[in-house]
């Protein structure tokens, strides 16, 4: 195949046409050492890969340097940078491969629609603060924090680049000859103790972002480099036309002493005192795209993996271990501690009284997670809209039947991400962007859709107290819907911050400063309310079945967490206890909570099974410490997800490693076990079946990433087994049913 042309004035004018088994399909942007690709893996997921150029791969300085920022970069491959998928610094040209993000850079979106407004500034700047915690949690100064570093992306801002220097860029050189940052936004000691720079740095660069992005230029402007890194050393910054509100935490950033600048954990406290004043819908532009469908400009070359508190040093690896972990002091008995307050517009309570002896009450079926913080910055909350039914065959979805118990489901046509689903009340009930809908079990069929105006998805419906309650975020409110209609039978306002989990028949609202509020999902009337225990930021997470919550504080240090189980119902305290590392629960059964014991570097390196009744605590290490792992359990066996596609079974009682499998799946879902089968969703659209005995890949169906195959998402949702039948949903929008009997006839495995 003979390489590519570069039609811009780059180092080279010849391009590769492949970097290791990625095949390059065009350039999204070139810089002082490499250029960056457009590139597909085999699956057809879009990548970003940067190739270095000829000149710098052959200097041995540059090469351990890039080496240096592939590691980097996957220390902190996660949810605020672009995941690294794969890379090659010893290649003759090395090159790395990250998930290909759309959207503008900051700078691109400033320069062709002007400053941001001010709930988009606030929501920017809590963004960057989340993304600069869990970068400098894993040990990584970015130094080269910037508006061209900064991507719009649908979910949010995403940091990009690190560890680039760009030694022909500037006139400004270290005592190496190496410019490490761009002298607009750099911190006054990268300019005088360039060997001291430490992470306060980077939040020196954060306030200089957040300037240019509410006034379209620099704290410390001029053409001359000179001048400016006298401006940053000496001078005060210009501030003009960044709001009130802001203002004083911009300036605390741009103190010219690290100590006294703000940690990101601190901005984002100050950030929510604010919140209430700024508008907090999303702030992200409309995709960009030309005429193949491509987003121009800089692309994304590195990733972090989130988390919620301080890493935690490796665990020792005990098979079994006697309960050292002791309880907390104080360990309170309820949280309830108000009495049920009015719920605001929507239907008479009555009525939903009514409507409650007429349906009775059903279980809760919410996506089983990690864990959600309490006190972040987002809103988990629904926007009403308006009722937007359609029946079958009139205005209905497209459908495609392949055989007998299969079908293709397009419910939201011209809408866009993939479709969230759980199966309740006899239906299919997914979430989409802008709209909420269910489907018939038996042939996809739409039965009712409901839009919900901007608001996006953040996890499937739940069915709670006999309604329909949709997780998203991006409103003010929450609602119950008539599974049979979609009709809102109830609905309440919603405080800034709060997030939202499901319990049986009680909505659990996470308050932004620490306070726990159980819901009756029947009526939206307050069944209790009260602190959670402990200090610091907590982390919520309730499983299928279980009448519990389960809420996690881990220590400032990560050597320990503390565990506390809350009955949905009452509010009431049913045990506590504090357990040896970083822990977070995936899953609750038969009497035990299991949870993920986290390394220094967010890698999942043991399993734990912690049993309340007995105080026993059993450790399974894993053989191989698994980056962004997600887990489920089906009797004693875990099975364990890692980025890059990595499946393992891990026996919990015996210890013992039973079977590992390479899925080739860069982003999976939380895996799902039925009938000797371990079912998992790709980003992609795949799915994919693996005999849960033997670690065999059984079956998979073809990708489906459609029109806009770049918007995928890094947590896929996961399948859902309805009878014979497994639904997944995929990125182009459809949602589809497959014989669970016969997972072979999907296709052909790869």
């Amino acid at each position: 195949m003979s390489p590519q042309r570069n039609g811009g004035a780059g180092a080279e004018a010849e391009l590769p046409a492949y970097a290791g088994h990625y095949r390059l399909e065009s350039c999204l942007g070139s810089g002082g050492m490499g250029i960056v690709h457009l590139a597909r893996s085999t699956s057809g997921m879009r990548l970003a890969v940067k190739v270095v150029h000829a000149e710098f791969a052959r200097d041995p300085e540059f090469r351990g340097r890039f080496r240096q920022e592939v590691a980097a970069a996957r220390r902190v491959s996660g949810a605020f940078t672009a995941p690294v998928v794969d890379a090659d610094p010893e290649a003759g040209r090395p090159w790395m491969a990250t998930l290909f993000i759309p959207g503008p850079t900051l700078s691109e979106q400033v320069k062709r629609n002007g400053p941001l407004a001010p709930g988009q500034l606030r929501r920017l700047m809590a963004g960057l603060a989340e993304a600069l915690r869990d970068i400098h949690r894993v040990g990584v100064v970015h130094r080269d924090l910037k508006p061209s570093n900064v991507l719009l992306a649908e979910d949010g801002p995403k940091v990009i680049d690190f560890g680039i220097s760009r030694p022909k860029d500037s006139e400004l050189r270290t005592e190496t000859g190496k410019l490490i940052g761009t002298p607009p936004f750099m911190a006054p000691e990268q300019f005088r103790r360039p060997r001291e720079v430490g992470p306060a740095a980077d939040i020196f660069a954060l306030g200089s972002v957040m300037v240019h992005a509410a006034t379209g230029r620099g704290p410390f402007d001029s053409d001359s480099p000179y001048v400016v890194a006298y401006q940053v050393v000496h001078d005060e910054p210009d501030l003009a036309g960044v709001p009130e509100g802001l203002a004083p935490l911009v300036l605390r950033c741009l103190a010219k002493e690290p100590a006294e600048r703000p940690t990101p954990d601190e901005l984002m406290r100050e950030l929510r005192s604010v919140a209430a004043s700024y508008d907090t819908q999303a702030f992200i532009p409309a995709q960009r795209a030309d005429e193949d469908g491509r987003a121009p400009g800089s692309a994304p070359e590195s990733a972090p993996e989130p988390g919620s508190r301080s890493a935690s040093p490796p665990a020792a690896r005990s098979a079994a271990e006697s309960l050292p972990e002791s309880p907390p002091d104080s360990a309170p008995e309820s949280l309830a501690e108000s009495a049920p307050e009015p719920v605001s517009a929507g239907p008479s309570r009555s009525r939903a009284a009514r409507w409650r002896l007429r349906r009775g009450r059903a279980t809760v079926l919410a996506a089983g997670g990690l864990g959600l913080a309490l006190a972040g910055v987002f809103t988990a909350v629904w926007a009403a809209g308006g009722n937007d039914q359609a029946a079958r065959g009139s205005g209905g979805p497209a459908l495609t039947a392949a055989s007998v118990g299969t079908w293709t489901s397009r419910p939201a046509p011209g809408g866009e991400g993939m479709p969230q689903c759980a199966y309740g009340a006899g239906k299919v009930l997914c979430a989409r962007p802008g709209a909420v809908f269910a489907l018939s079990p038996d042939d996809g069929g739409l039965l009712w859709r409901r839009s919900v105006g901007t608001a996006t998805a953040s996890g499937p419906p739940a069915l709670s107290g006999g309604l329909v309650q949709p997780y998203t975020d991006g409103g003010s409110r929450l609602a119950g819907l008539d599974p049979a209609t979609g009709e809102q039978v109830w609905q309440r306002r919603l405080p800034a911050g709060t997030t939202v989990r499901y319990a049986g028949g009680t909505a659990l609202l996470a308050g932004a400063d620490g306070t726990l509020t159980g819901v009756d999902g029947a009526t939206g009337a307050t069944r209790w309310r009260g602190a959670v225990p402990g200090r610091g930021g907590a982390a919520l997470a309730v499983f299928p079945g279980e009448p519990a919550a389960w809420v996690t504080r881990t220590s400032a240090d990560g050597t320990s967490t503390r565990l506390t189980a809350v009955d949905a119902e009452t509010g009431r305290v049913r045990g506590d206890v504090r357990l040896r590392g970083w822990l977070r629960p995936f899953a609750a059964r038969d009497g035990a909570v299991f949870l993920l014991a986290l390394d220094r570097s967010y890698g999942t390196e043991e399993i734990v099974r912690y049993t309340p009744a007995t105080g026993a605590t059993r450790r399974v290490a894993l053989p191989a410490v698994l980056d962004g792992a997600h887990a489920t359990v089906q009797g004693n066996v875990a099975y364990v997800l890692a980025t890059g596609g990595s499946l393992d079974a891990v026996d919990v009682v015996s210890g013992r490693h039973l079977w590992h499998l390479e899925t080739s799946v860069s982003r999976g879902s939380v895996p799902v076990v039925r009938d000797g089968r371990v079912y998992v969703t790709a980003s992609d659209g795949r799915l994919l079946a693996v005999d849960a005995r033997r670690g065999r890949l059984v079956g998979q169906t073809p990708a489906r990433l459609g029109a806009n195959s770049a918007r995928v998402m890094s947590a896929p949702p996961a399948p859902v087994p309805v009878g014979d039948r497994v639904l997944a949903a995929a990125p182009d929008g459809t949602v589809f049913a497959v014989d669970g009997r016969s997972p072979s006839a999907w296709g052909t495995p790869r």
